[in-house]
C-alpha cells in the first residue's frame, strides 16, 4: 500500500484529520479523528478485498476511508463534499494518477447519507465502513453526557465489526450493546445510515444484514410494493 503509506506520512493530511477531529470534539460530537479514519480505512479495504476486487480498488477504498471526514475542519454541514474538494489538490500533489484521484474524490463526496449516492464499489465500501463505526471508544469518559443520545448509544456498544461472506453474498454489521442504551435509541440515530448501507451492499451484489446482540434487525431483501 505504497500510496496509502505516503498519504499517512503527509503533514498536511495529518493536520487536517487532527483539526477536523478537534472541531467535532468542540461541538460535542463522537470521535472523528485518527481512530475513526483508521477504522473506516481498514474496514473499507477489508470489504473490497474479501469480495476479491483488485488491489488498486482496495487501496483507493482505504485512501477514501482515511480522508473522508477532513471537510469537518470547514463545517459539519455537507462535510463530505467539502472533504472531496479539499483532498483533490492534495492527492494530485502527492502524485496519484488522475483516475485514482477522481475515484477517491467521488467516493468521499458521496459518503453522507443525506446528499450521497452509491456510484462505485469504492463508494459502497466507504459507506458501509463509515456507517458501521459505532463503539464506546468514540466517547471519552471525560466528555460523556448521559443526556446525549449519541453518547449513550455509542458508549453502550462494547463490540462491533463487519463480516463479509462472499459465497453467500452477505455483508453483515454486528453490534453488541449493554443496557445503558437500547436498540430503539440506536435506530433513532442510525436508521438513515442503515438504509444507505443496504443500498451500498446491493451495489456490491450483496445483502446487508444488521445484527444487534445476535438478533437480525433489518430485512435484508429490498422491499417492493405488492398488489392487493
Amino acid at each position: 500500500m505504497e500510496l496509502l503509506d505516503k498519504i499517512k506520512k503527509d503533514a498536511e493530511i495529518m493536520q487536517l484529520i487532527e483539526s477536523s477531529g478537534g472541531v467535532l470534539r468542540a461541538m460535542s460530537y463522537t470521535e472523528h479523528g485518527i481512530r475513526h479514519a483508521t477504522y473506516v480505512s481498514n474496514t473499507a479495504g477489508k470489504i473490497l478485498s474479501e469480495l476479491e476486487y483488485s488491489e488498486r480498488d482496495v487501496e483507493m477504498a482505504m485512501i477514501a476511508g482515511f480522508l473522508h471526514d477532513v471537510g469537518n475542519v470547514v463545517n459539519r454541514k455537507n462535510h463530505g463534499v467539502t472533504s472531496a474538494i479539499l483532498i483533490y489538490g492534495i492527492l494530485s500533489r502527492l502524485g496519484l494518477d488522475y483516475k485514482d484521484v477522481n475515484d477517491v474524490v467521488t467516493a468521499v463526496g458521496n459518503h453522507e447519507e443525506y446528499v450521497g449516492e452509491i456510484v462505485s464499489p469504492i463508494t459502497a465500501a466507504l459507506v458501509i465502513a463509515d456507517k458501521s463505526d459505532a463503539h464506546r471508544t468514540r466517547v471519552t469518559r471525560q466528555t460523556y453526557d448521559p443526556k446525549d443520545i449519541h453518547d449513550r448509544v455509542n458508549f453502550s456498544i462494547k463490540k462491533s465489526f463487519v463480516n463479509v461472506d462472499k459465497e453467500k453474498a452477505v455483508i453483515s454489521s454486528r453490534i453488541y450493546m449493554n443496557k445503558s442504551s437500547s436498540v430503539m435509541e440506536y435506530l433513532k440515530i442510525y436508521i438513515d445510515r442503515i438504509v444507505m448501507s443496504e443500498k451500498a451492499a446491493r451495489y456490491l451484489g450483496c445483502e446487508f444484514r444488521l445484527y444487534i446482540n445476535d438478533v437480525l434487525i433489518n430485512s435484508p431483501k429490498e422491499m417492493v410494493k405488492e398488489d392487493k
